[in-house]
């Protein structure tokens, strides 16, 4: 995560083949395109929101805390972006900083969810929004981002409630949105193109949490 701001996600402009839908000058592919960038737009305009409701979770075993809603950008995933990926990071300080930065308007980035050392769960986005946690346009609106607590280069924070936790929520959010248990699909926001972060840090141990995410993909939920 890093304390430093991270740049905010912009939102999506409507493109001139947006604009062309029904006329003469628009070919087939384009009404096509035109028609999914509006689908993704239409409830930003004024008086226009899907249903919610507050304090929801997308993880039953998640405790609900709200990030400020300028570090997300309301959408309706999967039907506007597919999620195709699981984002690994630490925090780089403790769970109550996490959760106070992300709540704060002017830190502009937060992450779906936020592991702590002994496992307990808070989410603090919606799975369908997108979280400003990657770095990189196109990796937000693809994937769930999960923090956990502690620091890159303190294999001591990484403990077996953390790995545990986090395997479960992940296997979960893999199963949801049918993305494959595979180091393509659950990375580390080091491997974010684009990004000068570490995290999760070379003591993070990729072999032993794929392993308990493929136990719990495959356990009686």
């Amino acid at each position: 995560m890093g304390q430093r701001k991270a740049p905010k996600d912009g939102d999506r402009k409507v493109g001139r083949r947006a604009l062309l839908i029904g006329g003469t000058v628009a070919a087939a592919g384009s009404a096509v395109l035109a028609r999914d960038e509006l689908a993704r737009l239409w409830w930003r305009v004024p008086g226009v929101e899907k249903p919610r409701k507050e304090g929801e979770v997308d993880y039953i075993d998640a405790r609900w805390v709200a990030a400020s809603d300028a570090n997300w950008r309301m959408a309706d995933r999967p039907d506007d972006y597919g999620i195709d990926m699981v984002i690994i990071h630490v925090t780089q300080g403790s769970f109550d900083s996490a959760v106070k930065v992300f709540q704060d308007p002017e830190h502009g980035a937060a992450a779906h969810y936020i592991v702590r050392k002994d496992g307990h769960i808070t989410q603090m986005i919606r799975e369908l929004d997108v979280a400003y946690h990657a770095g990189n346009r196109d990796y937000n609106e693809r994937s769930v981002g999960i923090e956990h607590e502690g620091f890159v280069d303190r294999p001591q924070d990484l403990t077996d409630e953390m790995y545990e936790a986090s395997a479960r929520l992940t296997a979960r959010i893999c199963a949801r949105y049918d993305i494959p248990v595979d180091r393509e699909h659950i990375i580390g926001h080091v491997e974010v193109p684009g990004t000068d972060h570490t995290d999760p840090g070379k003591h993070w141990d990729w072999d032993r949490y794929m392993k308990l995410v493929r136990a719990a993909r495959t356990a009686p939920a």
